[in-house]
C-alpha cells in the first residue's frame, strides 16, 4: 500500500524536531565531554538505529542517548535518554505518551545504578493529561504547541496548517514545499525562538541531572540474624526484646546509599563485598 501524502508530510515534522533539538543535544555533549549517540552510523554497534536493551532482553530504539564515556568504538554508560514524537490531533496524543514511556521506563530500571535523565521532545496537540502523565513518571517535557509549528513553517513560505478534511492534493503541494526548500534549518530556528523558553526550561532540567556531583556515600554493613513474624505484634514484640549489643552477629549485607547534591539518593543493598565494590566502581566516571 503506496504511503499517504498526509502520512509522509508528518513524518517531515517529526524529522524537523530532530534537525531543531540534534546540534544543541551535541554542543551539550562536546561541552560537558559526553558521548551523543543519535541516528546513523556508529562503530560501537551495528546498524543506524539507537537501540538499546532493557533487563528482560527487549529491545527499545531512541532517537537520541547521551553517554558518559562513550565514543564512536565504545559504548558508554547511558545518562540521558531522549525521544521526539509529533501529532496532530489529541485522540492520539495519550496513546504516545504511553508509547514513550513504555519504551523507556524499563530502560531506566535497568540502568538505575547511573539513575538517567529522561527526555520527550513533543510537537502538535498534546492533551494536558498526556503532558501531565509524563512529567508524573519523571520525563522532562520539551512541547511545540501545533500553532508555533505552523508560524515555524510559515516564516519561510510553507502551509503547515491542515486538519482531516485537507485533501492528498494540499499535502503534496506542502511536502514539494518542503523539499524545494533550501534552508530547512531555517524553520527549525524559527521552532526553537518562538518557544525559547521552554528550550531554556528544558535544557536546564537535563543539566541538572547530568552535570549534578555525588555529595556524600553512605555505607552500612549490617549484622545480625534475619527474623521473620507473621503479624505487627510479633514484629514489635521481637523489638522490645531484641539485644543491641551483639558484636558476634554476622555479617548479612552492605547497605549503599548515595546522595548528590540535587536532593536525589540511590540505594543499592549486597550480600557480597565484592558486589558492593564493582557497583561504586561503576560511579568512578560520575
Amino acid at each position: 500500500m503506496a504511503e499517504s501524502y498526509s502520512h509522509k508530510f508528518g513524518q517531515i515534522i517529526g524529522d524537523l524536531l530532530e534537525i531543531a533539538i540534534q546540534p544543541h543535544l551535541e554542543k551539550f555533549a562536546k561541552k560537558n565531554k559526553l558521548f551523543l549517540d543519535k541516528k546513523g552510523d556508529r562503530e560501537a554497534r551495528s546498524g543506524k538505529k539507537v537501540t538499546w536493551i532493557d533487563s528482560k532482553g527487549n529491545k527499545h530504539d531512541l532517537d537520541f542517548v547521551i553517554e558518559r564515556g562513550g565514543s564512536e568504538k565504545k559504548i558508554g554508560i547511558p545518562i540521558a535518554f531522549i525521544e521526539s514524537a509529533w501529532r496532530r490531533y489529541t485522540k492520539h496524543s495519550r496513546n504516545k505518551a504511553q508509547e514513550i514511556q513504555s519504551a523507556i521506563i524499563p530502560l531506566i530500571e535497568r540502568y538505575k545504578n547511573s539513575s538517567p535523565f529522561i527526555g520527550v521532545v513533543l510537537a502538535g496537540v498534546f492533551t494536558e493529561g498526556a503532558l501531565n502523565q509524563l512529567k508524573s513518571l519523571g520525563f522532562g517535557v520539551l512541547y511545540f504547541p501545533y500553532d508555533t509549528v505552523v508560524k515555524a513553517f510559515q516564516k519561510c513560505g510553507i502551509d503547515a496548517s491542515f486538519d482531516e478534511k485537507t485533501t492528498e492534493i494540499d499535502f503534496k503541494t506542502k511536502i514539494k514545499g518542503w523539499q524545494t526548500l533550501e534552508n530547512k534549518e531555517s524553520v527549525a530556528k524559527e521552532l526553537l525562538k518562538l518557544n525559547k523558553k521552554h528550550v531554556d526550561e528544558f535544557f536546564n532540567l537535563l543539566t541538572n541531572s547530568v552535570l549534578r556531583y555525588i555529595d556524600k556515600i553512605l555505607i552500612l554493613p549490617l549484622h545480625g540474624q534475619e527474623s521473620t513474624k507473621d503479624t505487627v505484634i510479633e514484629a514489635i514484640d521481637f523489638l522490645k526484646n531484641y539485644s543491641e549489643s551483639n558484636p558476634k552477629a554476622p555479617l548479612i549485607r552492605y547497605e549503599i546509599i548515595i546522595k548528590y547534591n540535587t536532593g536525589d539518593k540511590i540505594e543499592a543493598s549486597f550480600k557480597d563485598k565484592k558486589d558492593a565494590i564493582n557497583f561504586l566502581e561503576t560511579y568512578k566516571l560520575n
